[in-house]
């Protein structure tokens, strides 16, 4: 613990690795980083929003508490189990597609992350426009240009500041929400609304549909906020830290959205943002209120704009066969993502912008099947056993496409489309399920199986063990691998 600490008293404020592996040297933290960064992550008003969603389509709301618990931890094991990859590896998580995709390959699901993350990130600045324009008395728009400048600093110093804002976050959402679940007691007769029960199959769908939607779509990079852990981190143990802090932070979160919605008599959709606050009070006590609602937003926002640099980085270093950024190069990435999200936001805060959204939850469909493909290759056909530098060479062991896991990938994404029920689209299967989305369902079980079962037979060779880098301190001792050494 002793060395971890002195690690990360060591490095640079600002983050100097992009995509590149992380050597030994530079590995710190602690497990209870993952927890307190992705509960804070999720401790915020848009989880409250998505909770809500549960009831205001119809569900009863004790039966929707369960369905979202439920799909809580079905999507919080997938999430998870990503996570636990982040520390063996050393990488950002999407690079690791390579193994599955190609390293061309790997940019066909790597340019649809980046669509959803920036559509994701529009949405959130939005909400966090409309806190802070109340707490400093400013228009709509000129509030979410001052997110959006906190977003750019934040994701431009990077890693260290990422988990230091997750930190921070958790404590004060901690705190908002009781003091607003309090309020919330105090104001409405909960056991009431409990009581009130009317179970349908269709409702219930929902709500796990909503949950383990909202847990899936952190899989494309939640192992980038581990994987400068020390690499004989317990993966069993960077599950449940990075899973419990994800899993109990958006229940907490989306159990206030039922309750809210339930008790608001039809007053809560269209006005989240000043119903929620309006729990709590007025004045000084909904200025703290505002200001929580939106530094909350920071921490998830800033985890989509940084995922997107990394997805971005990862695209053109897949064709360059390399790529060193430099901080300069970092910025002005940060500053094209932010800004194309911010200009979404302008534009869309009042209409456009919840049809947009639709299209961000259609997107999910395109990244259901690489999380299938990416966790079986991982967990149960190579095993870990990944070679690293290969992930950087175009004519090494994983090609430049690798035609299994497209196929499998594409069948993944088609056989989806009958069941998926959004705005933007709505298969032809979704009325015969009562209306209800479980595509994810679908986009997950099927391809995970086809893949288990044809990767067995024509997989590429598997290494006999996890190939890295060597690590600068170890060329003199180990001169006929010199070659291995490389930025992936």
């Amino acid at each position: 613990m002793a060395v971890t600490s002195t690690r990360a008293s060591s490095k640079p404020l600002i983050e100097k690795r992009s995509i590149d592996y992380i050597p030994e040297a530079e590995r710190h933290g602690r497990l209870l980083s993952q927890f307190t960064l992705w509960m804070g992550a999720n401790l915020q008003i848009t989880a409250i929003v998505t909770g809500a969603l549960a009831v205001v389509l119809g569900g009863d709301v004790f039966w929707s508490l369960i369905g979202l618990l439920i799909g809580q931890l079905l999507g919080g094991g997938v999430m998870a189990l990503h996570a636990a990859q982040g520390p063996k590896l050393g990488l950002p998580q999407m690079i690791s597609s390579r193994v599955q995709f190609g390293v061309y390959g790997a940019a066909i699901p790597i340019v649809l992350v980046c669509l959803m993350y920036l559509g994701f990130t529009a949405t959130g600045t939005v909400l966090s426009g409309q806190a802070l324009g109340q707490l400093f008395g400013v228009s709509d728009s000129v509030g979410i240009l001052i997110f959006a400048s906190v977003i750019v600093l934040v994701t431009v110093l990077g890693y260290r500041v990422i988990h230091f804002i997750g930190r921070v976050a958790s404590v004060i959402g901690v705190i908002a929400f009781v003091y607003l679940f309090a309020r919330l007691i105090s104001q409405t007769d909960v056991g009431a609304l409990l009581q009130i029960r009317h179970f349908s199959w269709s409702s219930f769908l929902l709500a796990v549909s909503l949950a383990a939607s909202w847990q899936i779509a952190f899989g494309p990079y939640v192992a980038d906020y581990s994987r400068y852990l020390p690499s004989k981190t317990s993966s069993v143990k960077t599950f449940f830290a990075a899973g419990a802090g994800s899993v109990i932070g958006a229940q907490v979160a989306m159990i206030l959205g039922v309750f809210a919605a339930a008790s608001a008599n039809g007053q809560f959709a269209g006005h989240e943002v000043a119903y929620i606050v309006g729990l709590g009070g007025t004045g000084a006590t909904a200025a703290l209120l505002y200001f929580s609602i939106a530094f909350g937003k920071v921490t998830i926002s800033t985890l989509n704009s940084y995922g997107s640099f990394m997805c971005i980085a990862t695209i053109i270093s897949g064709f360059r066969g390399h790529l060193n950024v430099t901080r300069l190069q970092r910025l002005v990435f940060v500053l094209v993502i932010v800004g194309a999200a911010t200009l979404i936001a302008l534009l869309g805060q009042h209409s456009f912008l919840g049809a947009f959204k639709s299209f961000i939850l259609f997107l999910l469909a395109f990244f259901t099947p690489w999380s299938a493909i990416n966790l079986v290759d991982y967990y149960c056909i190579t095993r870990e056993r990944y070679d690293v530098p290969a992930l950087a060479d175009p004519n090494g062991r994983y090609g430049r496409w690798n035609a299994l896991g497209i196929s499998v990938y594409v069948f993944g994404v088609l056989v989806q489309l009958p069941f998926i029920a959004t705005k933007f689209y709505t298969g032809p299967l979704v009325a015969a399920m009562g209306g209800v989305d479980i595509s994810w369902i679908i986009g997950l079980v099927v391809p995970a199986a086809l893949y288990y079962v044809v990767a067995k037979k024509w997989h590429s060779a598997v290494p006999d063990q996890l190939i890295l880098p060597i690590e600068q301190d170890t060329v003199d001792a180990q001169p006929s691998r010199a070659g291995r050494i490389q930025a992936v």
